[in-house]
């Protein structure tokens, strides 16, 4: 017998389930920033940045970039101050008649005399940092020292951050490491002390693509606005001031949606993603030579089991060119990771965005951003201690200790090291991991083409080498 079975479903028009779709999309232009993105933590993976279960962190070490500044020396001289004189020289354009323009009849600009200095976003992120890593490792004591390199941007970023771990002041050190220019690979700024790196590396072939993104959103504003007469400098200006003022002022009206669309704002993301793939990134074959001294020296403190000083947190602050060197070093967002041999250069086109690329600016070096490196004490981990009983072992010492790295606050995977809980790597994994990544990338004085005498290839760090610089 046959029996018709009836399905009902609601009565959706297309129309009505295609806006609901639309509806539900949401874009914030804050996370689309690159370089000048107000700290946020984007979760890339969208992993849980807890210690898998049973695995507890028994230490910790991060690199922090410096928290967020009112505006970069270069980004100013380049676009902020022309644009913002420029705007002041056309008061007689009639900017009321464009309702996406019309907050420029008023716009003040913010203060910028001095460049690089934090602002006050900056320095409570930096305090919300240290609370936040106090609170996510309750059992590890406060630090002795806490390291910074010497500009004063890097300085207040670690003061703010001491103030944020302490429970009553003057516990925590900070130490200045000096940012010579002939330092070798014992500074926190190992970029300004290699000679073969160019911070102007990379503009060239951003600029190729800036080129091509701005165009049409050229004509569109001058055709509201003709006697602006806007440029890819402007529009690359008022992108930039979305940032810088929203960190200075708390918002911005650069970054409204009715002025640049989304898709706008990923295009000036790319165009800043080309420039660091080429300046510090796999585009530059210089970078993991850089980064290396800081991956080697935390290993090896890491797996020491008499560090120089004893701490369970180490934290450094540093500049925006040393972390992505760092993940480059690791093999960390590295585009071609699962199809080795391809053109690294290729996956970042001058033409189009490539949206599936694992190397996007904003996720990996927004002001404030961090990497972690933890390692971890796994011996309550089911499997870990199935593991160790069918060994007849039962000590850390004897295949519990894992390590993993975090980038603001999201669990990475290690290249060829993932043998352990939630695809973190094990001691003895490590050890080959270390030696791979040696094999690529060490040998800093002569790769960097140093010439200067006494250069190191090492980084002294939390050694008593290392002396406060006044």
């Amino acid at each position: 017998m046959k029996s018709n079975i009836f399905i009902l479903f609601p009565a959706f028009t297309s129309t009505s389930f295609a806006r609901t779709l639309y509806e539900s999309y949401t874009f914030d232009p804050l996370e689309h920033l690159a370089g000048i993105a107000p700290y946020f933590e984007p979760q890339d993976p969208p992993r849980n940045p807890s210690p898998p279960q049973g695995c507890n962190v028994t230490q910790a070490a991060y690199l922090v970039r410096h928290a967020a500044i009112n505006a970069n020396d270069f980004d100013y001289e380049e676009y902020l101050e022309p644009f913002i004189q420029k705007h002041q020289n056309h008061s007689n354009v009639n900017w009321v008649i464009v309702p996406e323009l019309a907050f420029l009849r008023d716009w003040m600009p913010p203060q910028l005399t001095e460049q690089e200095l934090v602002t006050r976003t900056g320095r409570l992120q930096s305090a919300q940092l240290g609370v936040t890593i106090s609170y996510k490792y309750p059992n590890l004591r406060l630090p002795q020292r806490v390291w910074t390199s010497t500009a004063e941007r890097t300085v207040k970023s670690a003061e703010g951050l001491i103030r944020g771990l302490e429970l009553d002041d003057n516990q925590i050190d900070m130490v200045q490491v000096y940012e010579g220019k002939q330092a070798g690979a014992n500074t926190l700024t190992p970029y300004s002390s290699c000679p073969a790196y160019s911070s102007s590396a990379g503009s060239k072939q951003s600029s190729q693509y800036q080129s091509l993104y701005s165009a049409p959103i050229i004509s569109r504003l001058n055709a509201l606005a003709p006697d602006f007469n806007f440029t890819a400098d402007d529009i690359f200006a008022m992108q930039e001031l979305c940032g810088y003022e929203t960190v200075i002022r708390g918002s911005s009206p650069f970054c409204s949606l009715d002025l640049f669309s989304p898709d706008e704002w990923l295009s000036f993301e790319y165009a800043n993603d080309i420039m660091y793939h080429y300046n510090t990134g796999y585009g530059n074959p210089i970078s993991g030579v850089i980064g290396f001294p800081w991956l080697n020296a935390t290993l090896n403190l890491l797996t020491s089991t008499t560090p120089a000083n004893s701490q369970d947190l180490y934290i450094s602050f540093t500049h925006r060119e040393l972390p992505p060197t760092v993940l480059v070093a690791m093999g960390l967002f590295n585009n071609i990771q699962f199809s080795p041999g391809s053109d690294i250069n290729a996956t970042m086109p001058l033409d189009q965005i490539n949206y599936n690329r694992a190397w996007v600016s904003s996720y990996v070096l927004p002001f404030l951003s961090n990497i972690a490196i933890e390692k971890m004490d796994c011996s309550q981990n089911y499997y870990v201690k199935s593991q160790l009983a069918n060994n007849g072992s039962s000590s850390a010492t004897d295949g519990s200790t894992f390590y993993r790295v975090m980038v603001n606050d999201a669990p990475q995977t290690l290249p060829d090291c993932h043998d352990g809980p939630a695809e973190s790597c094990s001691a003895s994994g490590l050890q080959s991991y270390l030696a791979g990544r040696a094999a690529m990338f060490e040998g800093f004085s002569e790769r960097c083409n140093v010439s200067y005498s006494n250069s190191t290839d090492n980084l002294g760090q939390w050694n008593d080498g290392w002396k406060e610089v006044v």
